[in-house]
């Protein structure tokens, strides 16, 4: 990151891309172990899309999603929520937002689907944050599946949220994506991100962009600075190491030219102080 013509930070960005189980390009190091955060959402989708074939494309998109609680978002999680069918009281995500509310949480979409899953299974849906709960059970199992490793292999702990976080070396991360959508009920959820990308974030996030600029790709982020993606049976994770998302953008931008794929309005991310004035910008040097 420059400010004007001085470097005034370096962020440090590992990246690995994985097809038919092989690592096809990598930057820094595929073995680096990281919490998937909310990149996991789309993962955590699948067993609400195999047990609801009630539930449609958006109320699938804003299970995925970390939103921004605008109007056409809380739209969606209420509609999952009317699903369920459940109330916005039984969210465990906490509140967030001004005047805050548990819908407004940005995991409000992914914790209304955990509802609609246990009233489709006949669970009992309080504490369905827990580690013991059968919702988490079903979370771990089918991280395991997708990354094909053992479920005694991932670590776990608790995410920003109140549920379980999961812990992969990002080429797992990787291969998990580009396996989702042979996995029964990850095709209706990358159908679902591709209909709906603003739903997943927002205009600037990293993840929306990016599956707006290369059609049949999905994208999600996750805190501490993390991104997967999957298309063309390619996965792709990225994890700025000191955990700063600023800098996923151009990196993905520079790492996708591996791929022979172009990212070019991710490339440069500018540098605005509070009046609105372009003071420096953050781009990829290697």
């Amino acid at each position: 990151m420059r400010r004007g013509g001085t470097v005034e930070a370096v962020h440090r960005v590992h990246a690995v891309a994985v097809q038919d189980g092989a690592v096809v390009a990598e930057a820094g190091d595929p073995a680096l172990v990281a919490f998937m955060r909310s990149s996991s959402k789309p993962l955590q989708a699948l067993p609400l899309a195999r047990a609801r074939d009630d539930v449609d494309a958006r109320e699938l998109a804003i299970a995925s999603a970390s939103h921004l609680a605008d109007e056409a978002q809380l739209a969606a999680v209420r509609s999952l929520l009317a699903r369920a069918p459940a109330s916005e009281e039984e969210l465990e995500c906490g509140p967030e937002g001004e005047p805050p509310s548990r819908l407004k949480h940005n995991c409000s979409g992914k914790h209304a689907g955990m509802l609609a899953l246990c009233r489709a299974s006949g669970w009992a849906s309080e504490g369905y944050r827990l580690e013991a709960h059968p919702v988490q059970n079903a979370m771990l199992a089918v991280h395991a599946e997708a990354a094909e490793v053992a479920e005694d292999e991932i670590a776990t702990a608790v995410d920003g949220c109140g549920v379980l976080t999961f812990a992969l070396p990002l080429e797992r991360m990787a291969h998990a994506f580009a396996r989702l959508e042979s996995l029964e009920g990850g095709g209706r959820i990358a159908a679902a991100m591709r209909d709906y990308p603003e739903l997943i974030r927002g205009p600037l996030a990293t993840d929306t962009r990016l599956m707006r600029a290369l059609p049949g790709w999905i994208a999600k982020g996750g805190a501490e600075g993390l991104l997967c993606a999957a298309g063309n049976g390619i996965g792709v994770a990225l994890k700025a190491e000191d955990g700063n998302g600023r800098a996923l953008g151009p990196a993905a931008a520079a790492f996708f030219r591996q791929l022979d794929l172009e990212l070019a309005e991710l490339a440069v991310a500018p540098v605005e102080n509070s009046r609105g004035e372009t003071v420096g910008e953050i781009r990829t040097e290697r």
